[in-house]
């Protein structure tokens, strides 16, 4: 049985169109966009949304993230990358568990769907259980295991495995919302005989791959002085890259590096709150963007961050751009939109799918409302009041795959108290375990 939502009345800003904004309706049927026009009937529609005074856009994608750590959210603030691993993260992951993982993901999954996030990509562990929430949330995600061997053989071993389980098992699950992609976790905790070989099996299998790539200044000084090289020319000489990477974080980068970049067409996840809050760095986005590489955003996991709102970490990138440039014209709000949206789709290989509101894409579509205080007046393009002057509360509407995942600010599909006392009981378990 077809099941139709007629979305009327909408300012659409669509990427994909130049970022003309057009007052128009949108008729969903199943889980695509079947028509764009000024009057649609609305007779035999089972579902109509009365989009007056809101900005229709597509559904806004997370490139990078680990959406199980938000129960570590505030666990470890004001400290370096290496501290904030070694002393606090990695000691409370010892004690993880796949039912703790689902938790800590239906709550990240909570606040991306009422921030309008509709798709995420994410690496970490217990993926099969993250999956499980994805499929609950209705959202749409990319699932990688994170890879760390650590130049151990028995190790690389079992983790190439545990990545290849994940996609036997979950890609193209959830009604094909879940796609898998390899994801080993740096240059510096991955070898390079499982870094040669994950590149292998990607060519073999059509994957992605996921992976962090020079985030730190330490990070750059220790590939100097083990390899003789900076991570991208170490990653070049192996190999390693092609146009299915997705490099996050991409801090510290050289000019020679981002020419090896756009040589192999790697795609990155630029993640600006995390990198603040860690003092890592501001990567050199406005250069990349100048150099036509692909540059998506993430918000990294909630304990680095501390949150997923993805319209407040555009606001970041975009003012952290102009402020390390002094120039108030680089990153603009057409820009910053097209990195959560059409950048974010080509990133992951969905953008024949989802990333722009286009007759036969996926409907995974959000509603800005713009009826609030810190959104009136309007005078602004659409683009450039949603960058600069909304944050995630203001999304009203979430609906991803075709079907309503929020409406009028209230969820239609996970019962966020529940999932509210259960992550407070999670994380005071992982708390008493260390």
């Amino acid at each position: 049985m077809t099941n139709t939502i007629l979305i009327k009345n909408a300012l659409i800003l669509n990427p994909n169109d130049n970022f003309e904004n057009r007052k128009q309706s949108l008729l969903i049927k199943d889980d695509l966009i079947f028509e764009i026009s000024d009057e649609i009937d609305d007779s035999n529609v089972d579902k109509i949304i009365d989009a007056e005074g809101k900005i229709l856009l597509p559904g806004l994608i997370n490139t990078h993230t680990h959406l199980s750590m938000t129960l570590f959210r505030g666990l470890a603030d004001d400290l370096s990358l290496d501290s904030w691993l070694n002393d606090h993260i990695w000691p409370m992951e010892a004690n993880l568990n796949g039912e703790y993982c689902y938790i800590g993901a239906l709550l990240g999954a909570v606040e991306l769907i009422k921030s309008g996030t509709t798709t995420f990509s994410d690496m970490y562990f217990y993926m099969e259980d993250v999956a499980r929430a994805v499929d609950d949330a209705g959202i749409r995600a990319v699932l990688s295991y994170g890879m760390i061997d650590f130049g151990d053989e028995e190790k690389r071993e079992a983790e190439i495995k545990e990545n290849l389980a994940l996609y036997n098992s979950c890609n193209g699950m959830a009604d094909g919302r879940i796609k898998v992609f390899f994801g080993p976790h740096s240059p510096y905790t991955a070898s390079e005989e499982l870094l040669i070989k994950v590149r292998k099996l990607a060519d073999e299998y059509n994957m992605g791959i996921h992976i962090h790539v020079s985030e730190t200044q330490k990070e750059i000084n220790d590939s100097l002085d083990e390899k003789g090289l900076r991570p991208f020319e170490y990653l070049d000489k192996i190999g390693f890259l092609g146009p299915d990477v997705v490099a996050a974080h991409c801090v510290w980068l050289s000019d020679e590096e981002i020419e090896i970049i756009k040589k192999h067409n790697v795609k990155i996840s630029h993640n600006p709150c995390s990198n603040m809050k860690l003092a890592s760095g501001v990567a050199p986005v406005s250069k990349l963007i100048e150099n036509d590489i692909c540059v998506s955003i993430g918000t990294d996991g909630a304990s680095s961050n501390n949150n997923l709102d993805l319209i407040e970490e555009l606001k970041t990138a975009s003012l952290l751009q102009k402020v390390s440039t002094l120039d108030p014209k680089v990153l603009n709000s057409d820009e910053s939109i097209e990195m959560a949206t059409i950048k974010g789709a080509q990133a992951l290989s969905l953008d024949s799918e989802i990333g722009s509101i286009e007759v036969g894409k996926k409907a995974d579509i959000i509603l800005i409302d713009t009826n609030s205080p810190n959104m009136v007046p309007d005078s602004s393009s659409l683009s450039s009041n949603i960058i600069y002057s909304a944050n995630g509360s203001n999304v009203d509407t979430t609906i991803c795959n075709g079907k309503i995942l929020m409406e009028n600010k209230k969820l239609t599909v996970l019962d966020e108290d529940e999932i509210y006392a259960k992550a407070k009981q999670a994380i005071k378990e992982l708390k008493e375990a260390i």
